[in-house]
């Protein structure tokens, strides 16, 4: 019954998002165009609820051919390969908008584990494969809880924490912390993990 309520929730929400800010995909695609190389959008095969894969959308942040996202090369806070403007949509987080599109068409929720890299299903074993029991979210647990300010295990650790722990109200919180994350930042939350 939850499941069913979040999946309602995500599609009223997505819906809401989509045609709030639409004036805003609008300016944001002009800027990117105007200031830099590139396609407007950053598409990449990520693997999603029980490892099927989907195409991620996000407006591009990074400069072209940068968004490779390449193993051991995280992007940090102050990456040089992030653009003037891609630093504003970043801490923002409107780079992520995009991704009601996902949202919509079931592929993502609006709270769940990040998706990762394909090439990141290598170093899964079964706990951390526990991640891909609910589908990715435009946010997160690890994401209202210091996220870049984590390791990569310590991130997955939350997702799985939060697969096992999911509940209606918990995804609540969420986003309202997240809300908090754009007002004030990640570093506001680092060592700050919410539990359910």
């Amino acid at each position: 019954m939850e499941l069913q309520l979040k999946r309602i929730v995500d599609i009223i929400v997505a819906l809401i998002v989509l045609l709030l800010f639409f004036p805003i995909w609008i300016l944001v695609a002009i800027i990117i165009k105007l200031t830099s190389r590139g396609p407007i959008f950053f598409i990449q095969k990520r693997p999603g609820y029980k490892s099927k894969i989907f195409n991620i959308i996000k407006f591009r942040t990074m400069e072209n051919g940068e968004n490779l996202m390449i193993k051991r090369k995280e992007v940090m806070k102050n990456d040089a390969r992030i653009t003037k403007i891609g630093k504003f949509l970043r801490r923002t987080k409107i780079d992520e908008i995009p991704q009601v599109i996902n949202v919509l068409k079931g592929e993502m929720s609006l709270v769940g584990p990040r998706p990762e890299r394909i090439e990141s299903l290598k170093e899964y074993n079964s706990e951390i494969f526990k991640r891909l029991d609910m589908k990715p979210g435009m946010t997160g647990l690890a994401q209202v809880s210091g996220n870049i300010y984590l390791d990569l295990h310590e991130r997955y650790r939350l997702d799985v924490y939060y697969v096992e722990h999911y509940s209606f109200n918990f995804d609540i919180r969420i986003i309202l912390r997240t809300v908090g994350v754009i007002i004030l930042g990640e570093e506001k939350y680092r060592g700050c993990i919410l539990r359910n």
